[in-house]
């Protein structure tokens, strides 16, 4: 496969935090970051997203009195894993790792803002209504095929996947280019989800 003009390489919340000696930390998270650096290189289109958390953020455990992270408390949008506080808005956590190299990309874009709903997806908010305003993006630049990378394979990116495909985008998941938390299963679960979806993982290896 070889990157052409319609295809965007998006790279989700490759953080300090989502990284080893992070507040919410995936396991080897920092093992995509060469990946991710070499695929850039071989794409004219590429954005990343950043969560950027207020302090006082829904989904952290710490702004519910009594609570644990990875705990579930109830939402207007439905269930919510609560979560180390992590990614709030100015911090060290919330930059990009520093061995990350993508100078090319042509924007970034801050999600999970909002403090009272929290944002997996690049696409939506959790609630899965409110757009982030990359659909409108990515049409206007005539972007056609989504390639997705980054942490973690089982919450960010599986969302964004699901989204860009039901927003008629064609997506493929590189999958030695993310990493997963797997948080009671998630990991299974998403390989289910995006196997009944069509979207089939792919590997770094499969780009020319």
């Amino acid at each position: 496969m070889i990157p052409g003009d319609t295809d965007v390489l998006i790279v989700i919340d490759v953080q300090n935090d989502f990284c080893p000696g992070g507040r919410l930390p995936v396991p080897r998270g920092d093992d995509v970051v060469p990946v991710i650096n070499r695929l850039a290189a071989r794409f004219a289109n590429i954005v990343l997203t950043q969560d950027w958390h207020p302090h006082d953020h829904f989904s952290f455990a710490s702004t519910h009195p009594g609570k644990q992270p990875y705990e579930l408390v109830a939402a207007p949008y439905g269930p919510q894993i609560l979560w180390p506080d992590h990614c709030v808005q100015e911090t060290e956590g919330a930059q990009f790792h520093r061995a990350l190299r993508v100078p090319q990309a042509a924007m970034i874009l801050r999600k999970g803002f909002h403090r009272t709903i929290d944002s997996y997806s690049a696409f939506y908010e959790n609630d899965r209504r409110t757009p982030t305003g990359l659909i409108g993006y990515l049409r206007e630049r005539s972007l056609t095929r989504v390639v997705l990378a980054g942490l973690a394979f089982d919450f960010c990116v599986r969302y964004s996947a699901e989204d860009a495909q039901r927003a008629g985008f064609s997506v493929f998941v590189i999958e030695d280019a993310c990493r997963s938390l797997d948080v009671d299963g998630s990991a299974l679960a998403t390989r289910a989800a995006l196997r009944n979806l069509g979207i089939q993982p792919i590997s770094a290896g499969d780009f020319a």
